[in-house]
């Protein structure tokens, strides 16, 4: 049986004395936390967490100003946002995970519809590239969906499988910028977009998600669909816990989400 642990180099001589002899320690090359060299020459903090023989890899997108709050040891500080509290779902249908941080401790807001970042998107797809053969896909949510977008469409050729916009920022608020400022008329790669009907978050109305599909015009395969459901608990309505998080139906959101991933991998290879 074998126990994947992740420990501070310190501890490894104390946690090997008390472990029984039937354990053994495992670690899979380029888990964990990663201060990313970036091609601009500046680093990213990510975390890669990934199972054995991961299917596919996910670059996981999410919100707000894209503050993680990712330790060096693993912890995250701010897990509430629907892509980094569903982590280890992902994981354990069989998808590699990779989770960037903001860049030099600044807001995203009003950042990622822009040519840098779309750098750095790609960037994080060819990290997930040396890590396994398998696909990968961008999965934004909400503010992170401009990032996804942004860097689908700028994508290298044949370096992404698919792109999966959630909740999309797509009338203009605090941030300046909307999915529509991302190029979605360059994305060539099959897209999903998903929009739950009790979404009460004024920049990013269900309504809109038809349109945002019709905009990428030379995607091979564009797919709505629509959720409905989710419980508030955030005293705002774009916040993480709420039907704009997909708080209360993140099952639902996940396998709906495996099930279009998996429909996609045959053409991906």
């Amino acid at each position: 049986m074998t126990i994947k642990i992740k420990i501070r180099a310190a501890a490894l001589a104390v946690l090997l004395a008390l472990m029984p002899s039937s354990f053994s320690l495992a670690a899979d090359p380029g888990d964990g936390v990663i201060d990313l060299r970036l091609s601009s020459g500046g680093h990213q903090r990510v975390l890669y967490i990934a199972p054995a023989s991961p299917r596919a890899a996910l670059v996981m997108l999410p919100g707000g100003a894209g503050d993680v709050g990712l330790e060096r040891d693993g912890d995250i500080r701010h897990g509430h946002n629907f892509l980094i509290r569903t982590r280890d779902a992902w994981v354990g249908k069989g998808y590699a995970v990779l989770i960037p941080d903001w860049v030099d401790r600044e807001s995203l807001r009003g950042r990622r519809s822009s040519p840098e970042y779309a750098a750095i998107v790609n960037d994080l797809i060819a990290y997930a590239r040396k890590q396994s053969s398998a696909p990968v896909f961008l999965l934004g949510t909400s503010q992170g969906s401009i990032a996804a977008a942004n860097g689908a469409a700028h994508a290298q050729p044949g370096s992404l499988a698919g792109v999966i916009l959630t909740e999309s920022v797509s009338v203009l608020g605090g941030s300046h910028e909307t999915v529509f400022d991302a190029g979605l008329a360059d994305i060539r790669v099959p897209a999903l977009v998903i929009a739950n009907r009790e979404d009460r978050c004024d920049v990013a109305p269900p309504d809109a998600a038809p349109t945002i599909g019709a905009a990428m015009i030379h995607s091979p395969d564009v797919q709505n669909i629509e959720v409905s459901g989710g419980v508030d608990r955030s005293k705002k309505a774009c916040g993480s816990l709420t039907p704009h998080g997909y708080y209360g139906i993140e099952d639902k959101v996940v396998d709906i989400i495996s099930a279009w991933i998996d429909r996609h991998l045959n053409t991906a290879r």
